[in-house]
């Protein structure tokens, strides 16, 4: 098949519900709401305010949103207030497909993310093949759990939240559509509960299935070291680099798909791939450094070289280098599920396995088969593709760039200063980010985005948070004035601070403004005049995110991050969870100023903390 069934969606199956099941509360969510229009439009008018290049453009602009909302806004409102009646999230379908499944570029660097993990428990033996055979056997007991319901659902003070996206964490599979769209593919099955399945082992390219039961009973840590130990023995030169083909550009990856599973026996590979639980990459390199780590995991280390080690479609693979340190995390693909949930799915392991109560297993007395190996038979249009994609993988990879900066303090200094840790670390970029525009004499060509969860209702995804604000730009230009005394400063960050609060639970809410407008758009008919706003400069301004920003948080994660999203932007990524430290992780292609915003963001963290630190001790 080479084209979406039209219900993909729907046939992932979920577990039973329980009593407490992570789905329990499933069915009682809200559904995503369709915002009021004068909001939005007035939310709109406001993150516009700080973006214009001038009071005549701003003008501008602010006419064409009151022709807008005098002309098609209320019939498009009208629109979609219908089809949110219609179906269970009015959002669903454009966002996988207009966000993901149709977009073509390679999904590594531009879709992808990573997770870096701490070290190994001190109490464990060193070295990947335990590290492999530890992190394989917690995983399998979280899948486990979910499958027959007894995993803790998620949830925040204000309620439950959705789990709708933990259906698409195990067995499937992004498939490349040929037609220009991708879905993904679910092999659970309905009554499962957790006790069987197989994992696939990927080591010097070759692919190994590796079943994680036996007899009914899942493998224990000593069986799976076994298991682990085989392919390493067995795998000592390199084979062909077949997983490179998934990262390439997606027609490309579609049409050579098609070329691969036109033969039985490499068709049965793939099914292999995508039916298995999750996979394990078994890199042959040691990272020296938090760098060299970061893009391990990120796009298969110098040059992408380890991508032939990897299968980029899967929702979830781990990665264990060799060495005695054995360092580990996880690549995800990020299409069908937002990082979130393979977040706490690795704080969930990371802390299981960190207990000395951790369920090891019961190693098997009886006979069990060692890993098969799922070797290719490939064309020589096939090795072509290879080539082809060996060299799109070193270009990709090559003009990226990565830096990581861990601040010298964390989030108790930053509640003791009495502002919001999160609203902190973002008008730390602000201020960083407004610097290296004033240094490189740049006037400012896009806008902030932060990603903001609304799992809070059925299926929800993501809001975008515009984190740009005239309080935002008030304080930055005050941080920038000799003119304006310290007090005053701290009064403007603490005022930006919690305008940015206020608009992050507003997008939690469903209330933001882009998602709600891209619906508007996405109902304009033919024979409709396209609205002038929608191609306005200001208007177009203020989404593209040259600022890509997000926040997750594990104690056990010393790396985290993903790719810029606009050639001219930057990826932040950062954790503010910490006591003693804010993380950031700042990616970009190679021609922009990565070292020196890196630099600008240690410079703005010196001067904030100095600037509340100040105020601190006066009153000592």
């Amino acid at each position: 098949m080479s084209t979406p069934p039209a219900n993909w969606k729907r046939l992932a199956p979920r577990p039973s519900v329980i009593d407490g099941a992570a789905v329990s509360a499933q069915d009682s969510l809200p559904r995503l709401p369709v915002p009021a229009l004068t909001d939005t439009l007035t939310r709109l008018r406001s993150s516009l305010q700080p973006l214009a290049h001038g009071i005549d453009e701003l003008r501008a602009t602010e006419q064409k949103i009151l022709d807008f909302e005098r002309g098609l806004a209320g019939e498009l409102q009208a629109r979609l207030l219908e089809r949110q009646k219609e179906t269970q999230h009015w959002l669903e379908e454009w966002w996988d497909n207009g966000a993901y499944m149709g977009y073509r570029d390679s999904v590594v660097v531009n879709v992808s993310y990573f997770y870096g993990f701490d070290a190994h428990p001190v109490q464990y033996p060193r070295g990947p093949v335990h590290r492999a055979a530890a992190l394989t056997r917690a995983i399998i007991l979280f899948r486990k759990m979910y499958k027959n319901g007894t995993l803790t659902p998620e949830g925040t003070k204000d309620g439950a939240i959705c789990m709708d996206t933990y259906r698409w964490m195990f067995d499937c599979c992004r498939v490349p559509g040929a037609a220009g769209l991708d879905w993904a593919i679910s092999h659970a099955k309905n009554g499962e509960h957790g006790n069987s399945g197989h994992i696939i082992v990927l080591r010097k390219n070759r692919v190994w299935k590796v079943e994680i039961a036996n007899g009914g009973s899942l493998l224990s840590i000593e069986d799976l070291e076994k298991q682990f130990q085989y392919i390493y023995d067995h795998t000592t030169h390199e084979y062909p680099a077949v997983g490179v083909l998934s990262a390439s550009k997606r027609d490309i990856w579609a049409k050579d798909y098609q070329e691969l599973v036109s033969d039985p026996m490499n068709e049965n590979v793939i099914n292999q791939i995508h039916s298995s639980a999750f996979l394990v990459c078994l890199d042959d390199t040691q990272p020296a450094d938090i760098i060299s780590f970061s893009r391990q995991l990120w796009h298969g280390g110098e040059s992408g070289r380890w991508l032939a080690n990897r299968w980029v479609d899967k929702p979830m693979q781990i990665i264990v280098c060799d060495g005695p340190d054995a360092k580990a995390g996880i690549m995800g693909e990020h299409s069908i599920m937002d990082g979130t949930p393979i977040a706490r799915m690795c704080d969930d392991i990371l802390n299981m396995l960190a207990e000395p109560t951790f369920d090891h297993g019961t190693p098997t007395k009886t006979h069990f088969s060692p890993p098969v190996a799922l070797d290719w038979r490939l064309s020589p249009s096939t090795n072509s593709a290879i080539e082809s994609a060996k060299a799109a993988a070193r270009a990709l990879t090559d003009e990226q760039e990565l830096s990581v900066l861990c601040t010298p303090y964390g989030k108790s200094s930053i509640k003791r200063f009495g502002v919001a840790p999160d609203a902190w670390a973002q008008m730390l970029v602000q201020l960083a980010y407004a610097r290296l525009l004033t240094a490189r004499g740049w006037t400012r060509q896009g806008a902030t985005y932060e990603a903001a969860s609304t799992r809070r209702f059925l299926k929800g995804r993501t809001e975008t948070i515009r984190v740009v604000t005239t309080e935002s730009d008030a304080w930055v230009r005050a941080m920038e004035s000799q003119d304006v005394d310290n007090e005053t400063k701290r009064t403007l960050l603490k005022a930006a601070a919690v305008r940015h609060v206020q608009l992050a639970k507003e997008a939690g809410s469903a209330q933001g403004v882009d998602r709600h407008l891209l619906g508007l758009k996405m109902l304009i008919k033919e024979g409709d005049e396209v609205p002038a706003l929608f191609s306005d400069p200001l208007f177009t301004r203020s989404s593209n995110w040259v600022l890509s920003t997000s926040a997750v948080f594990s104690k056990h994660f010393d790396a985290y991050g993903w790719g810029e999203i606009v050639p001219d932007g930057f990826g932040v990524a950062y954790m503010t969870g910490f006591d003693d430290k804010i993380f950031f992780n700042i990616t970009s292609r190679v021609e922009m100023p990565n070292a020196d915003f890196i630099a600008e963001i240690s410079r703005a963290s010196r001067d904030m903390y100095d600037l509340f630190e100040e105020a601190q001790k006066s009153r000592l």
